[in-house]
């Protein structure tokens, strides 16, 4: 599994408030934390209104003088990504394009001919698609682009559109048929997302967003932005990977239990 680290993000109330009183040391701490707990990128959302670029600019330079742990660099807004990207000593992971607007001829010129990953998130102009029919269209229009710019499946995020469980008509079926059909149709493409949007409204979300992560890894996801300090959710992926065939003899699993990253020995 491909771990996107997601606690360094300004739409989390803490992270906010040390955001905004320029807390350094606060912000150095979670980017060690998840590089330390194993993060293969760390996620970078100031989620500001004014001065989003040089905020970016700020809290690369913070992560970056911890660990040199790839960035994500994260906004909605692709001209801010690509202006952020440019501070970062190493490729990263641009998060994100969709097919909303010109996000695609804004990022993909930008990256092409780079090491740069990228999300790819499968709304568009009209909005979150509300049938896997629609979210495929929006999938295969993006995949086209990115073929026309050379940029390689291998190295596409493809976000399904993780929604929250409390108001799905029919649980995940939509998501893992989407997944389905991107493990068929575009097998090196990576299949992400967020695992914690499954939960929202929910209690005890952290066995929500376990039981999805598994059920998600077997329809094919290998990357995730998610809580790489979560201990409970990291063992759940190492186990799945395990049952999946994709850890031989489990040494994987057994590494990551003798790093104590599933808590104290049982």
């Amino acid at each position: 599994m491909i771990i996107i680290g997601e606690k360094i993000n300004g739409s989390i109330p803490s992270m906010a408030k040390a955001i905004a009183a320029r807390d350094e040391d606060w912000i150095k701490k979670v980017a060690k934390q998840q590089a330390d707990a194993g993060a293969d990128f760390i996620d970078c959302c100031a989620s500001v209104d004014v001065d989003e670029v040089e905020t970016l600019h700020w809290m690369i330079d913070l992560i970056q003088s911890v660990t040199d742990t790839p960035i994500s660099v994260d906004s909605p807004d692709a001209r801010v990504c690509v202006e952020a990207m440019k501070y970062c000593n190493k490729p990263g992971l641009i998060n994100s394009v969709s097919g909303e607007g010109d996000k695609i001829d804004v990022v993909f010129p930008v990256i092409a001919d780079t090491k740069w990953d990228v999300m790819a998130l499968l709304c568009d102009d009209t909005g979150i698609p509300k049938s896997a029919a629609d979210r495929i269209r929006v999938l295969n229009n993006i995949m086209a682009k990115a073929k026309e710019y050379g940029i390689a499946e291998s190295r596409i995020h493809i976000d399904p559109l993780v929604e929250m469980l409390c108001t799905a008509e029919d649980g995940i079926s939509m998501v893992v048929e989407v997944m389905n059909y991107i493990k068929e149709n575009y097998p090196k493409a990576h299949i992400s997302g967020a695992i914690s949007n499954i939960s929202f409204n929910l209690p005890y979300r952290k066995i929500i967003n376990i039981a999805f992560a598994v059920l998600a890894m077997n329809a094919g996801m290998d990357s995730a932005v998610m809580d790489p300090l979560n201990r409970d959710l990291r063992g759940a992926i190492y186990a799945t990977e395990a049952m999946l065939g994709e850890d031989f003899m489990c040494m994987e699993y057994i590494g990551a239990y003798r790093e104590d990253i599933f808590g104290p020995a049982k």
